[in-house]
């Protein structure tokens, strides 16, 4: 072997272990990188779960309950269907009020069965007494409005009768904490 040759090889021996080291060092690197980019991708999910806890804590309301001086505690579907119980009840109460005048009935909607059950389109997502009581405050205001032929409790829409959210937000009082 001469000279020449040996200058080659050690050349080619150097060049290949420098290649080695770059290349060690970038995969260092490149796992560093991952690393770096897997915390963060952590660190962005649990951002987002405690965001997800705040807007959760902001849906919950309290429903006054008229008259039993208490609040009743719900979240945002709660609060939802015990808006829809008031306008259901409106709406009932409203046509059995415009029954019993076009029939000369007295104004008695005590009877009515709907009133006394007070659970037409309950959903047992929220409390049965609870349902009911709104469901029959707006039953007696879609009553009175149906047999007086008036509407100073609500408002007709597509042909259909609904509460004013005015009379609405008195009736439920919903508050969010």
């Amino acid at each position: 072997m001469n000279l020449k040759n040996l200058k080659k090889y050690a050349f080619a021996a150097i060049f290949g272990l420098a290649v080695l080291g770059f290349a060690n060092v970038d995969s260092f690197a490149q796992g560093n990188s991952r690393w770096a980019h897997e915390k963060n991708r952590v660190r962005k999910q649990q951002k987002e779960y405690e965001k997800a806890q705040k807007r959760a804590a902001k849906n919950y309301y309290r429903v006054y309950r008229g008259g039993s001086n208490a609040y009743y505690q719900t979240d945002y579907r709660g609060a939802e269907l015990l808006r829809r119980a008031v306008n259901l009840g409106y709406q009932q109460g409203y046509n059995a009020g415009r029954q019993d005048d076009r029939y000369g009935r007295g104004d008695d909607y005590y009877d009515d069965r709907y009133y006394r059950s007070g659970d037409y389109g309950y959903q047992t997502y929220v409390d049965r007494d609870q349902y009911e009581y709104y469901f029959r405050e707006g039953y007696e205001r879609g009553y009175y409005d149906g047999y007086n032929s008036q509407s100073r409790y609500g408002y007709s829409s597509g042909g259909k009768w609904n509460i004013l959210g005015s009379i609405l937000s008195s009736i439920l009082n919903i508050r969010s904490y």
